[in-house]
């Protein structure tokens, strides 16, 4: 079977796990005029991709699906603990609550999940997102430096879908935004990749600030 079908599947938007229903703080910037046109969301995003993504959300997604491809359960447990712990906001706690749940609902249907992953899926009360992407990379035999990739670019999919119902901006121009932030999307893959554990974390206070304003806002598009 052709290995880019199940990693285009997994990086899908008709996955259905919900993500398009969140913004993750970015029509909150919308809002209050932080992103207005293509320089200031090409900007958020950079930021978020950089100061965030590689250097505690990408390796701590990588290190799920590298543990849950080696059947490293123990370790699996503690990364889902740590990365549950990692959620500053109400709005991104349940956010990565609710996709995990999806997945799990997904994956609990499934002939291609083994016994062991079905296992460890099944004692998990509250799974959160990445937990549910590391075992379905697991069920589909994605390598983990590609589950991250499919995971990168879903992210990016999903932000720039936002923009082009908030600001709004147009197909064209986030066509070209897209070519422009491809660069950044590999660098940040690279950053995660070799990132030692010991050195996780990001300090995205204004990611932090701007989800518990959305949790707020009186007109909005995306879940809180």
């Amino acid at each position: 079977m052709n290995p880019a079908w199940a990693l285009l599947r997994l990086a899908s938007p008709q996955l259905p796990i919900g993500g398009y229903s969140y913004s993750q703080g970015l029509e909150m910037a919308v809002e209050q005029q932080r992103v207005n046109d293509s320089d200031s969301a090409r900007r958020w995003i950079s930021d978020q991709l950089l100061l965030n993504l590689a250097r505690f959300e990408a390796p701590l997604l990588l290190a799920h699906c590298q543990a849950a491809a080696d059947q490293h359960w123990s370790r699996l447990q503690q990364l889902c603990d740590e990365q549950r712990a990692s959620r500053e906001t109400r709005e991104l706690y349940q956010e990565s609550r609710q996709m995990g749940y999806s997945l799990k609902q997904l994956l609990a249907g499934l002939p291609e999940l083994d016994d062991a992953a079905r296992e460890v899926l099944a004692q998990q009360d509250e799974p959160h997102l990445a937990l549910g992407w590391a075992l379905a990379a697991r069920a589909w035999n994605i390598a983990p430096e590609d589950a991250l990739a499919a995971w990168l670019w879903s992210w990016l999919e999903n932000q720039l879908a936002v923009l082009m119902k908030t600001l709004p901006l147009g197909q064209q121009a986030a066509q070209r935004l897209t070519s422009e932030l491809l660069p950044l999307l590999q660098q940040a893959q690279r950053h995660a990749a070799k990132l030692d554990p010991n050195h996780y974390g990001s300090a995205a206070f204004g990611l932090s600030l701007a989800s518990m304003a959305h949790e707020r806002q009186y007109s909005r598009l995306f879940r809180s």
